[in-house]
């Protein structure tokens, strides 16, 4: 199985989106030449710069010293006058969430509609001055770098997906971030401008600047399983009234009054029944307002009062257009005859068409409102009082 192609330009991944999930899609890496011919990264280093000096951005800058192999880390945002007093070598600065930010960038998704959206959290976007570099580590996702400036040399460890056993995943713990104690590449190479290296999560990798670079990472969001529970349990718990206890109506004589014997586990049990016992609908609803839950600095903030189909109707036709917030989450699934759409960790029902258009749609104005039945102009007045669109100029 080839694990390097050259895309020519003809398509992002080389091959079909099914050929990609079937034999590469967390299975193994590969390295796809020209998958952006003739790339114009949207973001600057000096942009990058500028935005890692935002209060609400989470950045972080990492220099190495390879005389003494110290790892220095410090977390943004940073004053503007740090980065031109930078040396020319050994550091990174990382941006994550630049698709929130920046229009351009989060354009880029759209490229990888052949995967969930909801399955991708960001683009984080790194500069590196020559030699800069994170060290070799590993991700517990999936991820796309995408090569826009500079070179850039990478290595994997590919040994696990090439049947040779799994690598050694130990972290040192002499520094502050998770490096591996031990790395042996089976793979080298340079990444030049338009070039992409699709990583299924724990493939060890390590990145250098050849000379001062830009890396764009889409990264899929994989949540632990002890997020998963944790949440899932805390929303149930959200749910259940004081009254809901654990109780032993047939309790006997105890023989220990130390022991916890093997009826009262079993009590234990139907007490927290609930946590096993949830319905499809409500399990799934759940999950649609986990998975839209983004993780971000700052919250939406929702408006005081609850806007009017009709103030908005009036908004559009004056030339305004409702453009959706960059944090915003959405995803939705069938539900019988309707449709649930969830938005940052809440939901509202419409019909599945409505469903669709209100999550594939960032920006309306007169034209596709007017498209709109009366139940989807009410979804969107009510997305737009949760402080999920704004009403901008074109």
């Amino acid at each position: 199985m080839l694990i390097e192609i050259d895309a020519k330009g003809e398509s992002l991944l080389g091959m079909s989106p099914e050929e990609f999930l079937r034999d590469y899609w967390q299975k193994r890496p590969l390295l796809i030449r020209n998958a952006w011919p003739n790339i114009q990264p949207p973001i600057e280093p000096e942009d990058l710069a500028g935005l890692a000096c935002e209060e609400m951005a989470l950045s972080r800058l990492i220099s190495h010293d390879p005389a003494t192999d110290e790892w220095n880390v410090e977390t943004g945002p940073f004053p503007e006058e740090k980065f031109p007093d930078m040396p020319d070598h050994d550091w990174t600065l990382l941006v994550q969430d630049v698709d929130k930010w920046d229009g351009d960038v989060a354009a880029m998704r759209d490229c990888f509609d052949f995967l969930p959206r909801w399955r991708i959290d960001d683009i984080m976007i790194s500069f590196a001055a020559t030699g800069g570099n994170v060290g070799a580590h590993v991700d517990h996702y999936d991820v796309f770098l995408i090569q826009t400036y500079g070179e850039r040399n990478w290595q994997i460890d590919a040994s696990e997906s090439m049947g040779q056993g799994k690598p050694n995943l130990a972290f040192r713990n002499d520094v502050d971030i998770k490096l591996l104690q031990e790395f042996k590449a089976t793979h080298d190479w340079i990444l030049n401008p338009g070039d992409m290296l699709y990583l299924p999560p724990e493939v060890p990798h390590h990145g250098v600047a050849v000379n001062p670079c830009l890396t764009y990472s889409l990264g899929m969001r994989a949540p632990s399983q002890a997020d998963l529970i944790s949440d899932f349990a805390d929303d149930i718990a959200s749910r259940l009234e004081e009254d809901q206890r654990y109780v032993d109506p047939d309790l006997h004589a105890a023989k220990d009054p130390f022991e916890i014997d093997g009826e009262s586990i079993e009590r234990v049990r139907v007490a927290m029944k609930s946590l096993f016992d949830q319905d499809p609908a409500s399990f799934a609803n759940w999950f649609g307002r986990f998975i839209t839950t983004y993780r971000n600095p700052g919250e939406i903030a929702p408006m005081d009062e609850q806007p009017t189909v009709k103030a908005i109707d009036v908004a559009l036709q004056g030339g305004l257009e409702l453009s959706r917030h960059p944090w915003s989450s959405m995803a939705w699934r069938e539900d019988g005859d309707e449709a649930v759409v969830f938005f940052n960790g809440e939901e509202i029902r419409v019909s599945p068409e409505e469903a669709r258009q209100l999550c594939a749609t960032s920006v309306w104005n007169r034209s596709n409102w007017k498209a709109l039945q009366n139940k989807g102009r009410d979804a969107i007045a009510t997305l737009y009082a949760r402080g999920q669109y704004a009403l901008t100029e074109p």
